[in-house]
């Protein structure tokens, strides 16, 4: 299965973080399972660790790429179609980098893996 990743879980999974649900764990550690990482996560990653929202054991530009290869991470780079379908997107959920992953979910045909109840209120394939 490809899945996509929130932020927030490639952050718990690289930190073996408690909050990671059991399937959650399952599925990452599942060789048959293609992790997809998108852009946007980086993006996040960079700004809240610049507005010192986020510490991370190193400079966001080595880490993110480093982790991503580390666990064979496909990287989803936004296109002009994922950032002009957010026009059609609902605003039940304010945040931009949310909003952006729920609409790659759906263009992608991609489940997401998510703890945000928030992005599960959209219609996309949601697991935890």
């Amino acid at each position: 299965m490809r899945v996509l990743l929130d932020t927030h879980v490639f952050l718990w999974w690289n930190e073996d973080h408690p909050q990671l649900s059991r399937k959650a764990r399952r599925i990452l550690a599942d060789p048959a399972n293609s992790l997809v990482l998108s852009v946007v996560s980086a993006w996040e990653i960079a700004i809240k660790v610049q507005a010192g929202k986020l510490r991370i054991p190193e400079d966001a530009a080595t880490y993110v790429p480093a982790r991503a290869a580390h666990y064979g991470m496909e990287i989803l780079p936004i296109q002009l179609a994922h950032a002009l379908a957010l026009q059609s997107l609902p605003l039940r959920h304010r945040d931009p980098f949310d909003r952006m992953l729920i609409v790659q979910s759906q263009m992608e045909n991609l489940p997401i893996l998510t703890a945000d109840p928030e992005i599960r209120g959209y219609a996309v394939d949601a697991i935890w």
